[in-house]
């Protein structure tokens, strides 16, 4: 009796081995990929630097890196840059596009407790 429990018991573990290799081969897709492109700059626009004091940043990696990048995603601003611990934030954009509101609403849009201040158009950073 045991020699057939054996053999039962054997047939079965090599049944079950045996039949369960299912090979499947992966699924090779194809997807298209679309690169990010670069903002283009009207050569014959007019470019203003403004720098202006942001308040209610409470890192540097968070706070001022979303808004540095809210701002340069606009529409006619060139470059961007916000310094956490100055608290202190410098665009180059072109006139016709933007303007000191629309800079300062993108910013307090980002979250209410940014206060923007102190709006300068200047020469150089």
């Amino acid at each position: 009796m045991k020699t057939i429990t054996y053999i039962l018991t054997f047939i079965l573990i090599a049944t079950f081995t045996f039949s369960c290799k299912n090979e499947v081969k992966p699924e090779i897709k194809t997807v298209e990929v679309t690169s990010k492109t670069k903002k283009e700059l009207d050569p014959n626009a007019t470019y203003a630097k403004a720098k202006f004091t942001i308040d209610g940043m409470t890192c540097a990696v968070g706070c001022a890196a979303s808004i540095q990048k809210k701002i340069a995603k606009m529409e006619g601003v060139k470059s961007a840059v916000v310094d956490f611990d100055k608290k202190l934030a410098m665009v180059e954009y072109n006139e016709a596009k933007v303007t000191h509101t629309t800079l300062e609403e993108t910013v307090t849009k980002v979250s209410d407790t940014y206060k923007v201040s102190n709006i300068q158009t200047v020469e150089d950073f």
